[in-house]
């Protein structure tokens, strides 16, 4: 199960600004200095990283250096030529996730959801709240409220899909939305986009976590190896942050490029997956010297 919706708010609203005051020091900060300037104790500090990541304050500041995302491209970088893709009709396996999806047809997608019941709640995320919505048939929008607030997110959403039917169902929604923030379960996934973007969404499917692709890597793999501003701009329209991982495609020279729901979510995305990928993290009660 996730934590509490306070928890989950108050978890990533302390990664928030660690990430601000991490960004404005001069170099590494201790856990002394970092819990100083966050206004807490140490070990308590110490314990909502813990809680909400499994390693320690001072190895996963390493995973939200700016310069991360460089070592990534080396490290981590994944070949979609290379990667097995299930296709939209078939199913693949996110983790310890179990995930089954499909594509609306485009016809559907023309008429701008006419006809589509859409159910739609605020639900807690490890990266702050998020407006979750979905058809019968599985979940097609998530977007994340810290960065940009409930106003914008849920006009950006709504206004995809302007002739459906909305209808308030948080309950209905959370057993889909627990098995996709925790990577545990099954989850269902509705894609409602035009034919280009959801080629684009499906090779993004195909990024293992803790890993990254570039925009121009995505092109060559749905066959149009020009159409790298188009790709970027698909990624940017996708509808269903985090569990279809735009957040895994960077440029090609290292920079994080934009991400729709705002940069320092991206960052928190990338630093909580390659955290959870790095053999050495042994242990989820590490602590920090």
């Amino acid at each position: 199960m996730l934590q509490t919706e306070t928890e989950q708010g108050y978890h990533y609203h302390v990664i928030r600004r660690a990430i601000e005051m991490i960004d404005a020091a001069d170099g590494p900060l201790s856990l002394d200095e970092l819990a100083a300037q966050m206004g807490m104790s140490a070990a308590h500090f110490q314990r909502i990283f813990s809680a909400w990541v499994g390693v320690s304050p001072k190895r996963f500041q390493q995973y939200l250096a700016l310069g991360h995302a460089k070592a990534l491209l080396t490290e981590r970088f994944s070949t979609l030529e290379a990667a097995a893709g299930a296709g939209l009709s078939g199913s693949g396996r996110l983790h310890d996730l179990f995930l089954r999806w499909e594509a609306m047809s485009p016809g559907e997608f023309a008429k701008g959801g006419k006809g589509l019941r859409l159910r739609y709640g605020w639900l807690p995320s490890p990266f702050g709240e998020a407006l979750v919505m979905g058809t019968d048939r599985g979940l097609c929008g998530i977007g994340f409220v810290e960065e940009m607030g409930r106003g914008p997110v849920w006009d950006d959403l709504t206004g995809r899909w302007p002739e459906a039917t909305l209808v308030e169902d948080a309950g209905g929604l959370r057993p889909w939305a627990e098995a996709a923030f925790g990577q545990r379960g099954e989850s269902h996934l509705h894609i409602l986009g035009a034919p280009f973007q959801i080629k684009v969404w499906e090779a993004l499917l195909r990024i293992p976590s803790g890993h990254v692709t570039t925009y121009g890597e995505i092109a060559k793999s749905i066959g149009a190896p020009k159409a790298v501003r188009a790709v970027g701009t698909a990624v940017g329209r996708n509808p269903v942050g985090w569990l279809i991982p735009c957040h895994r495609a960077i440029r090609a020279t290292g920079g994080l490029g934009g991400y729709h729901w705002g940069l320092p979510v991206k960052r928190a995305m990338l630093a909580w997956e390659a955290a959870r990928a790095d053999p050495e993290m042994a242990s989820s009660a590490e602590i920090a010297k």
